[in-house]
């Protein structure tokens, strides 16, 4: 028999440190970029998703110098170890030191992809070493999260998430580390999102909150989060108009707040299966979910 109440090891929760919310708040970002250090260069590394790699309306607005550095993420697939280590690798040739700042914006892939090179350009090795729990020793570079899509919670997680194509492992870089410093929630930037994949990385907000709502490592703090994400997303899946500028707000909500409900918690039955299905048949990891949540009804009536 389970004990009535399990030790979590999640019992003093980091959350992300600053937030900007609201429709133009990208235009704040040269405010929030920290001054540069004493063992860092001048270089701000902004890693962006390619789908913006021809839109001049963003890019134009991120404060690039000619110090600076910008690479676009390949999200064709999801993030694994050994591209992971290609960016630290690319990186450390480019600069003398590490970078003052690095800025995720994109998806979930970007936004992994931006907080595993922060841990890895101030810890020794390789991606694959800290695929687990609380594995990271240092405090990685100062990192901004820019979320363009909403639901995958990636911008409010302890974890970033990662495939090790040799073992065939798809695993989290689980640290408070890994938590960004700064967070830029502009829902300006998900107005392009094709529809289908609006709902599917919705989706995953709610699906964390199911999870959450139904496991057995739960607190009072993180159902509340999980409570709120799910009525939120009901407002938006069952409106007429899912992508209305209002919606597109509340979904940018649901999915900060449900980030914030699995960090106090951990995924369910849904989340396993579809890792499963990420590595062997490359399926994304919102979408297998959703195949996944198909099958739960036992699970999740």
């Amino acid at each position: 028999m389970l004990p009535k109440t399990l030790d979590t090891q999640i019992n003093n929760v980091k959350n992300v440190q600053r937030y900007l919310f609201g429709s133009g708040s990208l235009a704040s970002l040269p405010n929030v970029l920290p001054i540069k250090g004493e063992d860092a260069s001048d270089s701000v590394i902004y890693f962006v998703d390619e789908f913006f790699a021809k839109s001049d309306r963003f890019l134009s607005q991120l404060p690039i110098t000619d110090d600076d550095k910008l690479i676009f993420i390949s999200v064709a697939k999801e993030p694994t170890t050994d591209y992971v280590d290609s960016l630290v690798t690319q990186i450390r040739k480019e600069l003398d030191g590490n970078p003052k700042a690095l800025v995720g914006m994109g998806g979930g892939t970007t936004l992994d992809a931006t907080k595993a090179v922060s841990n890895l350009l101030t810890n020794e090795g390789l991606a694959q070493d800290y695929q687990g729990w609380d594995l990271v020793k240092k405090p990685g570079v100062f990192k901004i999260g820019i979320p363009t899509l909403s639901g995958t919670g990636a911008e409010a997680t302890r974890t970033c998430v990662m495939t090790n194509k040799k073992t065939g492992i798809k695993l989290g870089m689980n640290s408070d580390y890994t938590v960004f410093d700064q967070v830029i929630l502009d829902p300006d930037l998900t107005e392009s999102v094709p529809k289908e994949q609006y709902f599917y990385t919705g989706m995953d907000a709610y699906i964390h909150c199911v999870e959450a709502l139904a496991g057995s490592y739960r607190n009072a703090i993180g159902d509340g989060f999980a409570r709120e994400t799910i009525s939120l997303c009901k407002d938006v899946f069952l409106s007429d108009d899912i992508q209305s500028s209002e919606n597109r707000e509340k979904l940018m909500v649901a999915s900060y707040l449900g980030g914030c409900s699995i960090a106090t918690s951990y995924v369910g039955v849904v989340h396993p299966f579809s890792a499963g299905l990420s590595v062997v048949l490359g399926v994304h990891h919102c979408v297998a979910n959703c195949i996944t949540m198909r099958g739960m009804k036992e699970f999740y009536p």
